[in-house]
């Protein structure tokens, strides 16, 4: 009997194995999730790092649903008709801040180009919520473009959270594949109309791992300086 030729798996890297989610603090996030029926960025994205996260009492809130308008195809959250705008929302997401005692609370949220507002009203809302609760807490608020509408960004502008954060995600060559509904230079325009504003501090974040070579990297990081982006961060593209 002839021998079969096997290939065994290659054994993975230690920066790609991940904790599994257990812990007193990952329990009590998971509980504060399911009792105020909580949208996070990190169950709803499939993000591999949840157990490492939610184990050290840090999870980013997803306000407005988690069904998305839109269909990035890097993205994890679903795409489809979103429920209806939960109007308590702001105040269980407040609660919950102030039960784990977060010092610095991360807020995002899908697109919702279905609504007039896109969202920005829930989003208002939801910051004043957090900071009547939670005074001492600061915030950074993880934003979509809005379609670059200026009445709908100022909204969040007004109500002066420490970090407003709009990420780029990648390189413009590979934007209409990976972020299919967006548009590489409306979120240029989106985070320098937020520093135009006097806004305190942007932030941006792309992904590597994509396809993008070297020359493009330097291209966007040029492009997010000339918006005056205050912080950028760049990560490892983990497929959900």
């Amino acid at each position: 009997m002839a021998e079969e030729n096997v290939i065994l798996p290659e054994k993975k890297p230690k920066w790609l194995r991940v904790k599994l989610p257990v812990g007193k603090k990952y329990t009590e996030l998971r509980g504060l999730v399911d009792k105020y029926k909580l949208n996070t960025i990190c169950t709803s994205g499939s993000c591999p790092n949840m157990g490492e996260c939610w184990g050290e009492g840090t999870a980013t809130f997803m306000i407005l649903g988690n069904v998305c308008t839109r269909s990035c195809g890097f993205c994890g959250v679903k795409t489809g008709r979103p429920d209806t705008v939960d109007w308590e929302e702001p105040e269980k997401v407040a609660q919950s801040i102030r039960i784990m005692k977060i010092r610095h609370a991360v807020l995002t949220s899908v697109d919702r180009d279905d609504l007039k507002d896109g969202g920005s009203i829930i989003w208002a809302e939801t910051v004043n919520a957090v900071r009547r609760a939670n005074p001492e807490t600061t915030l950074e608020t993880l934003i979509p473009d809005f379609q670059l509408i200026h009445k709908n960004l100022d909204r969040i502008i007004e109500v002066a959270p420490e970090v407003v954060s709009h990420n780029l995600e990648t390189v413009r060559r590979l934007t209409r594949e990976v972020r299919i509904q967006a548009k590489y230079d409306r979120s240029l325009a989106v985070l320098k109309y937020l520093k135009d504003q006097s806004v305190n501090r942007t932030k941006s974040g792309i992904m590597l791992g994509l396809g993008e070579r070297e020359d493009e990297v330097l291209e966007t990081m040029q492009d997010l300086k000339n918006a005056q982006v205050d912080v950028l961060t760049i990560g490892q593209y983990l497929q959900p």
